[in-house]
């Protein structure tokens, strides 16, 4: 089968029409990548054992042993998957199949007199929670955050080339004191970075401690060892993952609801700029770029609609969507634990999925926009009456009582001329020669405040 004809028959359009989003997740959020994490873990809990417990057959092993089983983990390919899978087709059990398959390749080297020890003292959770801390972190690392770095840089990137370029501003709809592109940018920017700083801050919990949370088994087998600082020690140490000491069979997963609300918080600015982006192509604030064979509608020939912010926005929805079930649902479980959180986390992949392929169409979006600064210029100078809220500000600094007033009564409701303002302001005998002038000289596009140079800031 091509590629073609498989991505015409998958349910997911991340395996299919989004296809190159998922070939960068598929190493961490796969079933590949979960079982090939469960075997990473398995062989450093032999490690950890053989470097830590007092046990002649496992002191006795050598260095080239050594090597021998940790390449059972770092030797991992499609054909110790398949052979896994072919395991699990038997026990019907996932983590056992992972088990018995290193059991064979400790016959293989000839090691039969370690098996007893893989997996011991583990209930499945152990191994599982631990896999998904590190599919996580890693995922996170190395695909998501990375993405979402390089996004915020090129908003920051726009707030600062676009820094001086005055725009009308609007709240509830309606026209409102002048900004600049930039700083409308800017304020994205910062808000993506505060949401990545928040991720990022995260701690990847993980629990190894037995059927209750107890060390109950591995206790009785090994009661001189403090269980409790070798599980510390094995988590933080070997798997590079942060201790989580009061669990009942399955870590709680808090930290992961913690990390699907922070990627829905990044998904919703997104949209917030999407949506935006969108206003202002319609405002024709921004124009986009044709693209030489592309077709805008299907009846309609002239039309270069902004769909890319559409795909954005959908995708990021549908991301918030299964980041809010899964959030809803992991921290939830019967006593000491149900199975229903190992069907709920193999869906994690997909909440990061749809979250990069919005990141995606949101940056091709921009690429295709570019300022019209003559509209832009043109919808200021035809909004006067903004320069309302600086003459009323400067008639308060005099002691104006009711300057607020006066403004209202002269703008509020109307397109009021650029001479109107000039014969209002120049008429304000109250003020000094200098404050009077300011006002009479000020313009819509001159007054953005510090809006340009807060764009410019660094992050």
């Amino acid at each position: 089968m091509d590629k073609l004809e498989f991505e015409s028959k998958t349910l997911s359009p991340l395996d299919g029409r989004y296809g190159k989003i998922k070939d960068a997740l598929g190493d961490y959020f796969s079933e590949y990548a979960l079982v090939r994490y469960r075997v990473h873990v398995e062989i450093q809990w032999l490690k950890y054992l053989i470097d830590h417990v007092d046990m002649p057959v496992l002191k006795t092993v050598s260095s080239h042993e050594m090597s021998d089983i940790l390449a059972i983990d770092t030797d991992f390919d499609f054909n110790s998957f398949k052979r896994i899978k072919e395991i699990e087709n038997i026990t019907r059990h996932d983590v056992k199949a992972v088990e018995y398959f290193i059991d064979e390749k400790l016959k293989e080297f000839g090691y039969e007199h370690l098996e007893s020890f893989v997996h011991i003292g583990c209930t499945s959770e152990d191994i599982n929670n631990t896999s998904y801390g590190c599919m996580l972190r890693d995922g996170l690392k190395n695909i998501w955050l990375k993405e979402a770095k390089a996004f915020m840089k090129k908003i920051d990137e726009l707030a600062i080339r676009y820094a001086d370029i005055p725009m009308l501003a609007h709240t509830h709809g309606q026209p409102a004191t002048p900004t600049t592109v930039g700083k409308e940018f800017k304020v994205y920017a910062y808000r993506l970075k505060c949401c990545i700083e928040n991720i990022i801050a995260i701690s990847y919990k993980a629990k190894f401690n037995g059927a209750t949370g107890n060390y109950s088994a591995i206790g009785i087998a090994f009661p001189d060892v403090n269980w409790e600082e070798a599980s510390k020690e094995f988590i933080e140490d070997y798997l590079q993952l942060t201790f989580n000491p009061y669990t009942t069979q399955i870590e709680s997963h808090d930290y992961i609801c913690q990390i699907l609300d922070g990627i829905r918080h990044f998904n919703n600015i997104m949209m917030d700029l999407d949506v935006d982006m969108w206003l202002y192509i319609s405002m024709e604030y921004f124009k986009q770029i044709p693209v030489k064979g592309e077709v805008g509608s299907s009846t309609m020939p002239h039309k270069v609609n902004p769909i890319r912010f559409e795909n954005s926005e959908a995708n990021a929805d549908f991301s918030n969507n299964i980041c809010i079930s899964l959030s809803n649902k992991l921290p939830k479980s019967r006593m000491q634990r149900d199975l229903s959180d190992s069907s709920t986390q193999r869906n994690l992949g997909l909440a990061f999925g749809y979250s990069l392929q919005a990141i995606s169409e949101t940056q091709a979006g921009l690429e295709k926009c570019v300022i019209n600064e003559e509209k832009l210029a043109n919808d200021l100078n035809e909004k006067w009456e903004v320069l309302a809220e600086p003459i009323q500000t400067m008639l308060r600094k005099y002691g104006i009582a009711d300057a607020y007033d006066q403004l209202k009564a002269l703008t509020r409701g109307k397109n009021i001329s650029k001479e109107a303002i000039i014969d209002f302001a120049q008429g304000l005998t109250m003020l000094s020669d200098q404050d009077r002038h300011t006002l009479v000289s000020m313009t819509p596009a001159g007054y953005i405040g510090r809006a340009a140079f807060i764009a410019k800031k660094e992050l």
